[in-house]
């Protein structure tokens, strides 16, 4: 619709105003919703092995709990590459992928510089890819129980259904705390 300039004698017609007023209403309520959004959105993930549940919380409130699946070794932190632990500390979820083997994936920021130092003095590698994830592509096989059982290689693993809240609610940069 283009632009209407009003001069003394020019009257808008109703139609046009309708447009115009019909045009405010849908922004207003877009942006309504977005604020909406954001307000809900998670500003820190808590996971607490030893209860295999991940917390996401907002201004130290809960939002949403969430049973999980660690590594088969759930005790302890991570501290090489193919120790099947999940990391303990504190990480930032710096990446998302839509197309990961495990239906969606974010990944958390580990190896730290603390994490990568400690391995060093070890003489090991810290390993990497951490992430919270959905079950992986098992098209032939049955997902009942999957969530039974620690079955990541130290990933915290959630269902389809629980990743796509999490993915929606919980924005890039976003904290996360990892307890034992």
């Amino acid at each position: 619709m283009p632009f209407i300039k009003l001069t003394p004698g020019n009257t808008v017609k109703p139609a046009v105003r309708a447009w115009y007023g019909g045009f405010w209403v849908i922004i207003l309520a877009l942006l309504a919703s977005h604020q909406a959004v954001a307000v809900h959105q998670a500003d820190q993930v808590l996971v607490v092995k030893s209860e295999r549940m991940l917390y996401l919380q907002r201004n130290g409130e809960p939002l949403r709990s969430y049973p999980v699946a660690l590594g088969p070794v759930p005790r302890g932190h991570k501290m090489q590459q193919g120790d099947e632990r999940t990391p303990e500390g504190h990480y930032v979820l710096d990446f998302k992928n839509a197309s990961s083997r495990f239906y969606k994936s974010i990944r958390i920021s580990y190896p730290s510089p603390r994490d990568r130092l400690r391995a060093s003095e070890l003489g090991v590698d810290p390993g990497g890819d951490i992430m919270i994830h959905g079950q992986p592509d098992l098209s032939r096989q049955s997902l009942a129980g999957v969530q039974l059982f620690n079955w990541t290689n130290g990933c915290i693993a959630v269902t389809n259904e629980q990743m796509d809240e999490i993915w929606e609610l919980v924005p890039l940069g976003t904290p996360i705390e990892i307890r034992p």
